[in-house]
């Protein structure tokens, strides 16, 4: 019996916006696209700010620097949203 295994790469490649959502594409040719509002300080970042990104944690994660947020592309792909505030 042959079984075919796919290889992922959940590395991040690429990291872009539209009006709504934050759209994230993966090294193994994946797109995830998130809204926006579960992650209130990308919502609340100039587009200056959202454009300064650096992949995190071996290329698995997406910092931005200057509104202090970190993003795993695992919790983007289960959806997680940003936590409530208490």
């Amino acid at each position: 019996m042959n079984f075919s295994t796919s290889v992922t790469d959940e590395r991040v490649l690429g990291v872009r916006f539209d009006d709504a959502c934050l759209i994230v594409d993966l090294m193994d040719g994946r797109t995830i696209s998130v809204p926006l509002a579960w992650y209130p300080r990308l919502q609340g970042a100039s587009p200056q700010q959202l454009e300064n990104w650096e992949t995190a944690g071996g290329g698995y994660g997406i910092h931005w620097p200057e509104i202090d947020e970190d993003l795993s592309t695992e919790g983007l792909l289960r959806g997680a949203p940003a936590p409530k505030a208490a």
